[in-house]
């Protein structure tokens, strides 16, 4: 057993705010709470920052928070607390009773149905502590930084470079009787650096995170791709207005699967705020497209056993063959349709995208030519229209080839008319979230540049 494993007290730290649970559980129901709900989470974490081979911040963090739901029939009382006194954990209680007292009754308020409540607990493998001190960071950190500068003459300047580590212990239990244990931890190692001079300035970075401190590429790795990549921004163009194929790098790939979800998920479905209203059973992409929900996956950036209503989660399509195959919804959303929990309280764990072409590079030459996005600015995106459009940079692809970088574009169209017309994706998935999904090209997009 190494010294990491011998001086774990995670466990322990878990079973007291267990019990910490049930006593608040305990005092809710005598408070007369029909159902009750508790929360409670611990955070330890270090983070540093360098620039110019100077350390600007270390901050270390031991944060506790405690959240209260109590429901009265159906009225709702919540309330927080950091402070672990008997006196502020009964006041915490008694203010939830008190709002619920006071709320109008919400036919879809209460917890998610027993029988759904999560029975298993397997081990995902998201704990990996990393207990290093703040000088071993800021060497990390400064090694990171002095890799860049280093790597080409052009890089001309750093925006510094980051290394964080934390550790997450969470509890959730209800008056149903369950308890769910989680805890995880997450590790990133960053570098931004400014390449060129003058107004020739072009910035750009790199960044790795993972679960444990094997995930992470090594400081010498992230360092030299963050200078070949703003260095391969140096002296953009751009390009005349017109309609082109775009291929999306993974890194910017994986928003337009966030704006899918944002549109199929609960709260917005409800509010009738949504592009994707009554699409369940509408293709939507192409018929080789399929994207799978995967919360039970091993080493996963967002696994676990269960949802933040502590119902169970499992293994779930969202889109097959293109078609769109159900929402994503908590249960209290599924009450506002009529239609049931699909284990996404708190959000989705874990997509995975289907690929059907190979490398970026292999991507662009299938392409041939077109707009390789690689940054996206803004927030121009309408989720009850689906009208697309924001700012973007990247390179310009000639013969397959990338020709020149370029910036100061727009790039727009419609969601479901771009789902609808992506063509491929890529094999080369980017391991930095949890959709996983590779590069995206989508068939013709309106690219608005300056000639």
């Amino acid at each position: 057993m190494n010294d990491i494993a011998r001086n774990d007290d995670s466990q322990q730290r878990l079973d007291r705010l267990a019990e910490l649970s049930q006593r608040l559980l305990a005092r809710a129901r005598a408070l007369g709470a029909t159902q009750a709900e508790v929360s409670c989470s611990e955070e330890r974490g270090l983070n540093v920052s360098v620039r110019m081979g100077e350390v600007e911040t270390v901050e270390s963090s031991n944060d506790r928070g405690i959240a209260v739901t109590v429901y009265f029939g159906q009225r709702k009382g919540s309330a927080s607390t950091a402070d672990l006194h008997e006196s502020s954990l009964e006041a915490t209680v008694e203010q939830a009773c008190a709002i619920a007292r006071y709320t109008e009754d919400d036919e879809a308020a209460g917890l998610a149905d027993a029988e759904l409540m999560a029975r298993e607990f397997p081990d995902l493998d998201t704990w990996h502590p990393w207990r290093l001190d703040a000088d071993e960071a800021v060497e990390l950190a400064l090694a990171c930084e002095a890799a860049g500068r280093e790597a080409d003459p052009r890089v001309a300047n750093s925006d510094g470079a980051s290394f964080g580590s934390g550790e997450s212990l969470s509890v959730y239990a209800n008056s149903h009787g369950f308890i769910g244990r989680e805890r995880e931890t997450q590790h990133s190692l960053g570098l931004a650096l400014i390449a060129g001079h003058g107004e020739q300035m072009q910035r750009d970075g790199w960044y790795s995170i993972g679960l444990a401190r094997e995930d992470l590429e090594t400081p010498v790795a992230i360092g030299r791709r963050a200078a070949e990549r703003a260095v391969s921004r140096l002296q953009p163009r751009t390009v005349a207005t017109g309609e082109y194929p775009v291929l999306f790098s993974a890194e910017v790939a994986r928003s337009l699967l966030g704006h899918l979800l944002g549109a199929v998920s609960g709260g917005a479905l409800y509010r009738k705020a949504s592009f994707l209203l009554d699409s369940v059973g509408t293709r939507l992409f192409p018929e080789w497209l399929s994207i799978n929900e995967r919360p039970l996956l091993l080493h996963g950036l967002r696994s676990s056993a269960f949802d933040a209503d502590g119902v169970a989660t499992r293994d779930n399509p969202l889109v097959v063959d293109g078609v769109l195959h159900r929402y994503v919804l908590g249960s209290y959303s599924a009450r506002k349709l009529g239609l049931q929990t699909t284990a996404n309280a708190g959000g989705v764990h874990n997509l995975q995208v289907s690929a059907n072409a190979g490398s970026l590079a292999e991507m662009a030459r299938g392409m041939g030519r077109g707009l390789l996005v690689t940054e996206l600015m803004g927030q121009g995106v309408n989720g009850v229209t689906g009208d697309y459009s924001r700012g973007a940079a990247g390179f310009w692809i000639e013969d397959g080839q990338v020709a020149f970088p370029v910036d100061e574009l727009t790039i727009a169209g419609n969601l479901r008319t771009m789902f609808a017309a992506i063509e491929a994706v890529g094999s080369e998935v980017d391991p930095r979230s949890h959709i996983r999904t590779g590069p995206i090209l989508v068939g013709r997009m309106t690219v608005a540049g300056g000639e």
